[in-house]
């Protein structure tokens, strides 16, 4: 049950936040109240920690970095229109980031971070400096303080890498003009400040607000979390991928963080393997302080948040509370689609999935269809979308058990997670790889995961014991880890920087190109019967068993995905179309001048056709035969440049049909900002930090986008790959 006047839904006191001559922090105005009288009492601070909290409820978080921008991956991933991005979020999309400098998205990320970060430390310093700020409510409280803090730094190093770094609460007369700090530094302090608060805060079972306030769970996970990013990679000034140890003095006490490990010593960690081994140690520490199981079921957590269910001590270690009509996009900007009119409201769906995802799951991965929203509402009816459509079918307005009214657009009320348990274990399973291989401890959290995945299926044995028991190298199993991440947690907001930290962006986003353009080879006859393309894309045969559409029947009226009953959920029927069609399968459903259909495969290559007569290329010919003389009248491109002539039976048009297949406008505007949307680029270094904005610059002395590739890649529209050009001659 929701929390009673949450913090989303509270206005932010300002109580304790002061002004000063710089406009950086955009900070409010100062209070009536002084900060000794605010934090005199539990109540008082208990606001000022929801104004730090409040903040999740503006624009820039409830739908931007919690989910639109955290797309442009292997997984994620939505394609922008055509034309060159100016001022608006297609460039974010897109890996074009630069051509957006004066855009107002980047202006309120960075502003609201830091006064979500400013907020945190006036209550860090309230509470450190108050006569009752060693009790156990406010010492939970200053935990709280410290996780939104690490959780918006966290977001801050990842979207734009080396960030200013405020230990210290804003004051007047304070300067808040601050350079950037390396990012490996921020993590480190960071890490330092929520290792020190986190035994003293409390569980989500014994917390007030359970989950849906920041907890000893969750500082616990995000300790593991940020370890994994300290000892990973990240963008340097110099625009290439490297780990602090490769040009950071790692040993200083900016990078370096000491905790009490397993066996009680106190130990430092500074380099790659020592903060591998804090992740490892803390993931254990959170399944031996508080361990539980994974709901048997993997649509458990998000149907609980579709129906505004908590549960502590669960699967979910922390979600965002979000409350109706103050914020919370859930639903509305990521989910599945709800259009025209619906009794919940409707959607502007702005968060995608990829086919190349779709159909990396293994056949009987419960997770899959759980989280690939290949259906849609319009007006209450569920119908099909195609491959290239698919929204986040954890969330769906449509199922939200409160009646949010068919007006309503934004502000659905239902949660996001920020953390679950299968995380950790991930992390577990991740760290103990990178340390020590394969061992029993990591192949036991990687099991435990799938087992939930493909729990009661035919193929459990091939698909969890076998399937772990063969990752017997420290490369393989990694590579596991990175796939599992993928399917357990599509949609959640992490793949993005997990790809950057495991230095694997580019590689990835190269790879669902390739399979996206292989599916499209496979669907037709004259590229797969086409030596040069084989040769090209061997791998396109492997595609051919793989959808090139899906079949359905439309079996009851509950507006629920299982109104759709799917013939194929992943490959080609062995039936013809004809077939298919007698015996009642839909590929596509017309409904007034809508038509909704099941297109896979086919959407991944682009056919462009041209016909060649005397030297010139026409967009168009038509062909009109005589059926009394057997003469073919043929008519090239249009008026008033067309060509038309008679062609009599028997003899040759001279005309010849070009077909240019090509990668489609989908996959390649995906990423069209890396590698112009070729399917390589030998560096592998993709341009995915964003710019700081003009309006920040503006008001600083200190901060540029100097260096870090920001303002290197060039916006342009993206090249197709081609992949043949196949001529027919006397067309």
């Amino acid at each position: 049950m929701k929390l009673k006047n949450i913090y989303i839904a509270i206005t932010a006191m300002g109580a304790i936040t002061l002004t000063s001559c710089s406009d950086i922090l955009d900070v409010d105005s100062p209070s009536q109240k002084d900060a000794a009288t605010v934090f005199s009492n539990q109540e008082n601070t208990l606001q000022a920690l929801y104004g730090a909290y409040n903040l999740f409820g503006q624009d820039s978080y409830t739908s931007r970095m919690c989910g639109v921008y955290m797309q442009n991956t292997d997984v994620e991933a939505s394609a922008p229109s055509a034309g060159v991005p100016s001022s608006d979020r297609r460039a974010v999309w897109s890996l074009q980031s630069s051509a957006i400098t004066g855009f107002n998205d980047m202006t309120n990320m960075w502003n609201h971070n830091l006064q979500a970060i400013d907020r945190a430390n006036q209550v860090i310093e309230g509470i450190d400096g108050s006569s009752i700020g060693n009790t156990d409510e406010m010492q939970q409280m200053k935990g709280e303080a410290v996780c939104i803090k690490a959780y918006r730094y966290y977001l801050m190093c990842g979207f734009w890498g080396d960030v200013p770094y405020y230990n210290t609460a804003s004051k007047w007369g304070g300067n808040l003009d601050k350079p950037r700090s390396d990012k490996f530094a921020v993590y480190s302090q960071i890490l330092q400040e929520l290792v020190n608060i986190e035994p003293k805060m409390k569980f989500s079972d014994v917390n007030t607000g359970g989950i849906e306030r920041m907890n000893r769970d969750f500082a616990i996970g995000m300790i593991a979390r940020l370890a994994l990013f300290r000892a990973g990679y990240a963008k340097a000034f110099d625009g290439q991928m490297k780990r602090a140890d490769d040009y950071l003095d790692v040993n200083s006490e900016e990078l370096s963080v000491t905790y009490t490990n397993l066996s009680g010593q106190q130990v430092t960690a500074h380099t790659h393997n020592e903060y591998v081994q804090m992740a490892k140690d803390y993931c254990q520490k959170l399944i031996q302080l508080k361990p539980r199981n994974l709901y048997p079921d993997f649509n458990t957590p998000f149907a609980n948040e579709n129906s505004y269910t908590c549960e502590n001590n669960a699967e979910i270690l922390y979600e965002v509370a979000f409350v109706e009509s103050m914020g919370g996009d859930v639903g509305w900007s990521i989910g599945v689609t709800n259009s025209g009119s619906c009794a919940n409201g409707t959607t502007t769906n702005q968060v995608g999935l990829t086919p190349s995802y779709y159909i990396s799951f293994a056949d009987n991965d419960q997770r899959r269809d759980v989280t690939c929203g290949k259906w849609q509402h319009q007006s209450d009816i569920v119908y099909p979308t195609e491959g290239t459509g698919m929204g986040i079918g954890k969330w769906d307005r449509a199922l939200a058990t409160k009646s949010l009214g068919s007006s309503s657009s934004k502000g659905t009320g239902i949660n996001y997670p920020l953390m679950r348990y299968s995380d950790v274990l991930l992390m577990l399973a991740e760290a103990e790889n990178e340390l020590n291989g394969p061992t029993a401890l990591a192949k036991e959290a990687l099991t435990t995961v799938r087992a939930r995945a493909f729990l009661n299926s035919p193929t459990y044995t091939q698909d969890v014991t076998e399937y772990v028991a063969n990752l017997n190298s420290k490369e393989a199993f990694f590579n596991a880890i990175v796939d599992e991440r993928a399917w357990e947690f599509g949609g959640e907001g992490l793949r993005r920087f997990d790809l950057i930290r495991w230095n694997i962006y580019g590689q990835k986003i190269e790879q669902a190109m390739r399979t996206m353009l292989c599916w499209g080879i496979s669907t037709n006859e004259d590229l797969l019967n086409n030596p040069e393309v084989i040769a090209a894309f061997p791998e396109a045969v492997n595609y051919v068993k793989y959808a090139d559409k899906m079949w359905f029947k439309r079996v009851g009226s509950t507006n629920t995905k299982a109104d759709i009953v799917w013939y194929d959920q992943k490959y080609r029927p062995t039936d013809d179309d004809a077939t298919m069609e007698e015996n009642g399968w839909m590929q596509q459903e017309v409904v007034g001048t809508a038509t909704y259909r099941s297109r896979w495969g086919t959407q991944l290559i682009k056919r462009t056709t041209t016909y060649v007569y005397n030297g010139k290329e026409y967009s168009s010919c038509t062909k009109t035969k005589n059926a009394d003389t057997g003469a073919t009248t043929y008519v090239l491109g249009t008026a008033p440049s067309s060509v038309e002539f008679v062609v009599e039976s028997g003899n040759t048009s001279g005309v010849t049909r070009r077909d240019v297949y090509a990668a489609s406008d989908y996959a390649t505007r995906l990423y069209r900002g890396y590698a112009n949307g070729a399917l390589t680029k030998s560096d592998h270094n993709v341009p995915f930090l964003l710019p700081i904005s003009v309006t920040t610059l503006n008001s600083s002395d200190v901060l540029s986008n100097d260096g870090y590739g920001i303002l290197n890649n060039d916006p342009g529209e993206g090249i197709n790959a081609v992949v043949a050009t196949i001529e027919k001659e006397n067309y």
